[in-house]
């Protein structure tokens, strides 16, 4: 979806908004429409395709309310418009669980991907990601959303348990499991490539479990295999269903941070050159990367008990849907919602959620993202952009499908740059 810059005054009919659309996710912008919203109707009544109503949240307080209070709002129906009528693994997955039982699998599974857990392995993150900005070095013309659709497996693939030879293949069919009607990815209809994705991943899970099962590790598929919720142990599917949930999060989030906030550094060349000569923090970059794509545009929550939002009463068991996205333009919260800031000092954004289903890889998507800042920063010496940008049918996932840039490499690359950009990282971020 566009970024585009909407004036305070600006509106559009509340007649012409249409949330659920996936098309305008790909084609425009839905910015205009939730400043309106948060104006006008922060609690707003639609209805999905097949008839399913769904109240909208728009506003910064009322979204972090609802993605907040769990015992009101409940997870376990569903937590994406694409499945209002209830999702299959409702209650089985950590982001499909409420308490207690979410805590079983989030506590120990936490542990793996802690920031103390990823920063051990900085070193090796840090050659990895090195060696997947090499092509960058020499400059030209190239994409980068396949490079940055690398990324996640870089940091969580060892962690979960993915063997390397899959990672490219999981990237992809991720992304197309949450977007299976955008160009790059259909595959005949929506429900073939559903189906052809969702067998392969599964697949590849199922035999990860069964290595598991006979050789343990210090992974999340090994960890769930030993789990024990209520005094019984997760059933093989539950163990898959897991893991392809904890991979699902990963690949079709921070490849899109990436991508939108080189965007943005392609678009503001200045802020390019603030951080490359240490005048601006790579820290603040990275999260105002997070508020700018807010990767995950929506969380929907079904209401536990009649409840009163806004002045708007909603009843128990109706669906509703939390725009991260808008919340993270906010006017009352954000100064200058609008402005691409790499040096934004003051910005509470919930890119990642919060509350008990705060993202579990955070530490690592934001490791990753300043690491690959560092190795760009050494070795880039700017950016322009080199043809249409192209962004992702969804309605859930803020993506970016094609990235052409032209890259100017730095005439004397090396340890001088990458030693000016490492000192400014201890910098202090405000969340």
């Amino acid at each position: 979806m566009r970024n585009d810059t909407v004036d305070r005054h600006d509106r559009v009919p509340l007649e012409t908004i249409d949330l659920f659309d996936e098309e305008r996710y790909r084609t425009s912008s839905q910015h205009a429409a939730w400043h309106t919203l948060r104006a006008e109707a922060p609690v707003w009544a639609q209805e999905s395709q097949d008839g399913t109503r769904f109240w909208s949240v728009t506003r910064y307080a009322d979204v972090l309310r609802v993605i907040k209070d769990h015992r009101t709002f409940s997870s376990e129906n569903g937590t994406i418009l694409a499945v209002l009528g209830g999702d299959s693994a409702g209650g089985r997955t950590i982001n499909l669980m409420d308490l207690p039982r979410h805590k079983g699998i989030r506590v120990p599974t936490m542990k793996l991907l802690s920031t103390s857990a990823v920063h051990r392995i900085t070193a090796t993150l840090r050659r990895r990601v090195r060696e997947l900005v090499e092509p960058l070095r020499e400059g030209g013309e190239l994409d980068l959303v396949p490079l940055m659709l690398r990324l996640p497996m870089l940091v969580v693939g060892d962690i979960i348990g993915i063997p390397e030879s899959y990672w490219g293949d999981v990237a992809r069919w991720t992304m197309a499991g949450v977007a299976p009607e955008d160009p790059v990815y259909l595959q005949g209809s929506r429900e073939e490539t559903l189906r052809n994705v969702h067998f392969e991943l599964f697949a590849m899970f199922a035999d990860v479990v069964a290595d598991r099962k006979v050789r343990r590790r210090e992974d999340v598929a090994s960890t769930l295999l030993d789990l024990e919720i209520d005094g019984e142990k997760l059933s093989y599917e539950e163990v898959v269903l897991n893991c392809y949930s904890f991979s699902m999060g990963a690949n079709t989030t921070t490849p899109h941070v990436a991508s939108q906030l080189l965007l943005g550094l392609t678009e503001h060349p200045e802020q390019w050159h603030a951080l490359r000569t240490g005048k601006s923090d790579v820290d603040r970059a990275v999260e105002e990367g997070l508020r700018w794509a807010t990767p995950t545009n929506h969380l929907v929550r079904c209401a536990n008990t009649d409840v009163e939002i806004a002045g708007t009463r909603i009843a128990r068991g109706e669906q509703v849907c939390a725009w991260v996205a808008s919340a993270n333009r906010d006017e009352r919260v954000f100064t200058r919602p609008y402005d691409f800031d790499t040096a934004r000092a003051y910005n509470p954004h919930i890119a990642f959620g919060n509350g008990i289903h705060y993202c579990n890889g955070a530490p690592g998507a934001r490791l990753v993202l300043r690491l690959l800042l560092e190795e760009l920063l050494a070795i880039v010496d700017g950016w322009q952009p080199a043809g249409p940008v192209r962004h992702l049918r969804s309605n859930f996932i803020n993506g970016i499908t094609e990235l052409p840039v032209l890259v100017q490499p730095d005439p004397v690359p090396g340890p001088r740059s990458r030693t000016a950009v490492t000192a400014v990282t201890a910098c202090p971020v405000h969340h």
